[in-house]
């Protein structure tokens, strides 16, 4: 053997014994190092990403400044939404084919429903048509489409890899929490926010990997960006205990807000349903471009206006226009299908709102209340918690980009009160799954389905089998009851059935010596069988035994098209054992 042909031996020796150890959910070294390789390929990404908007901008905004969409002139700023929606609706109808998903609900959509694969084709879409929307001006933002990105990444690198199911879902975990991380510098809440939203699970070996990918995507973007926050405010403190009541209705008018997006998102798509992607894009590209006429502020990610509103520095009248603006254009943007995401514009509008409310509160509580911006604060993370229905989530994330612990108090207790006004007086999912809810679809996540999805097929499955033709001489058969295997899996170009070996033995001992020996007439339990791949997880296994009702399955890869390879089998009895189906 050559020295080139050996390496490629035990690369693929390596690989398949990854593969096979990372079937189990406690394979956590393993998990470890892929969870750090997803973070660094994600922060890459993220950081091009960011370079290729924040470079693009420069070059076109008045005096190089990435988010001076205020200084265009009110021509461009109409204009500039509507050409940008064009050109995205171009380039999806010419390469996204029939599938136009993208972002945050997709990635929870390929998660339910196929495993957690992602395409690259959707990664450069996502990709392109994000920055084309963000550049352009419209309402959205880059953390959802960062999402996507990360996801899809890291999803890549497991398929190619050949990696069981189970622990793809992993990395698409490892992915979300890295984007999150590397796109806000906020590594915390990049974690829970994997897996509060997207995996709807904590487990010890989620976490891990997840909070590994999260450390190494934001040192990357640190490396590239430096690690300030993205909010410069001043140490704002709740003045006095006397107004929590006033934190929790400012909650509460949050939460109604937060159901006004939703519905206003909720009426566009469906309004849209059957208009194709040009009027569809073109329409959320002019309601952008209207509203921006009078309120510029809305453009684009709007971070600046966030911190404009955290240090008091917008009148009462503005802030209720860009409070309006920013939520009419970004729900309509959403629904409408544009590339891009919502989780910072939902951060302008809870500043906006919470400002609105502490300019209110000082007349009416001159003594008591607090500043505006801290109430601007408490309406960023009151928002993002009640519209994406993750509290924790947005609580972390509010602490980490501001590094202010004194919004952990009334950020608690104004995210729980928009979160409960939104859920439980008004009934409102999570943007996500209604979105997902639209197309029919819904996130899954019974305990028993996740709990099989963390495990692959290789974990579960007998490897005390061996394999033979259903015509075997004598002698072949005698060797098949020698080899001391429970199972033989009889196959005819690919595996029709299983065989306990005790019968053969009973079979050889009874009868007179033959000179040929089928093994699908002789008598013995015999199981009819059908395959599943070895990257399957065992939640795919179970499904499969109940839609094709067989009694047992055969773990398997295609080592090329005329070859299977068997590695192990699963019995329906076995798998009731231990789960119940």
């Amino acid at each position: 053997m050559g020295k080139e042909s050996f390496i490629r031996l035990k690369i693929r020796q390596a690989l398949e014994d990854l593969r096979l150890r990372t079937s189990r959910p406690d394979a956590l070294i393993q998990l470890a190092v892929l969870g750090i390789m997803a973070g660094l390929m994600t922060g890459l990404v993220i950081v091009s990403f960011r370079i290729l908007i924040e470079s693009a901008q420069t070059a076109f905004l008045p005096y190089g400044d990435p988010e001076n969409y205020e200084g265009l002139s009110a021509y461009y700023r109409v204009l500039l939404p509507i050409a940008g929606a064009i050109l995205i609706a171009a380039i999806f109808k010419l390469f996204a084919k029939n599938d136009l998903s993208v972002g945050v609900s997709h990635v929870m959509e390929r998660l339910s429903y196929h495993q957690g694969y992602l395409t690259i084709r959707s990664l450069i879409l996502q990709y392109v048509g994000a920055a084309m929307a963000i550049i352009s001006g419209q309402s959205l933002g880059r953390e959802g489409p960062a999402i996507h990105l990360g996801s899809a990444t890291s999803s890549i690198i497991g398929q190619q890899l050949g990696l069981p199911n189970n622990t793809i879902r992993t990395l698409v975990a490892c992915g979300t929490a890295a984007a999150i991380g590397a796109s806000f510098n906020t590594p915390l809440a990049g974690v829970i926010f994997a897996l509060e939203v997207v995996m709807m699970e904590y487990t010890l070996a989620s976490f891990l990997p997840v909070i590994l990918s999260a450390v190494s995507a934001t040192a990357v973007t640190r490396a590239f960006f430096g690690s300030e926050v993205v909010f410069s405010v001043p140490n704002f403190q709740l003045t006095n205990l006397l107004e929590l009541p006033y934190v929790a209705f400012l909650g509460v008018v949050t939460g109604i807000a937060a159901v006004i997006f939703i519905y206003i998102t909720k009426l566009a798509s469906i309004s849209s349903k059957n208009l194709s992607i040009w009027i569809k894009f073109t329409l959320a590209g002019t309601i952008t471009g209207l509203l921006a006429y009078f309120a510029p502020q809305i453009m684009g990610i709007g971070y600046d206006t966030v911190n404009n509103s955290l240090v008091n520095n917008i009148s009462l009248n503005l802030l209720i226009i860009i409070f309006a603006a920013k939520l009419i254009a970004t729900a309509c943007s959403v629904g409408l299908g544009l590339p891009a995401g919502l989780i910072g514009p939902t951060f302008v509008i809870g500043a906006s709102l919470g400002g609105i409310m502490g300019i209110i509160a000082q007349p009416i509580f001159p003594d008591l209340s607090s500043s505006p911006g801290m109430y601007a604060l408490i309406g960023m993370a009151a928002m993002m918690g009640a519209t994406l229905q993750a509290p924790l989530s947005a609580l972390t994330a509010v602490f980490e980009l501001t590094s202010n612990p004194n919004i952990i108090l009334p950020g608690m207790l104004a995210i729980v009160t928009a979160q409960l006004t939104a859920s439980q007086l008004f009934g409102q999912r999570s943007i996500y799954r209604m979105l997902m809810q639209l197309k029919g679809l819904d996130y899954r996540h019974e305990p028993m389905v996740q709990a099989l999805r963390r495990v692959g097929v290789a974990n579960v499955m007998n490897r005390n089998i061996c394999r033979s033709r259903y015509i075997v001489s004598y002698e072949q058969a005698k060797e098949l009851v020698e080899q001391n295997k429970e199972w033989i899996v009889i196959e005819d170009e690919k595996p029709i059935a299983i065989l306990p070996t005790s019968d053969l033995c009973n079979y050889i001992e009874d009868e007179e010596e033959k000179e040929e020996i089928d093994l699908m007439k002789i008598p013995a339990k015999r199981l009819q069988v059908s395959c599943i791949d070895l990257r399957a997880t065992a939640d795919s296994a179970r499904e499969q035994f109940i839609e094709e009702g067989v009694e047992a399955i055969c773990i398997s890869s295609s080592i090329d098209p005329d070859t299977i390879r068997v590695y192990g089998v699963l019995t329906k009895e076995k798998f009731k054992s231990s789960y119940d189906i």
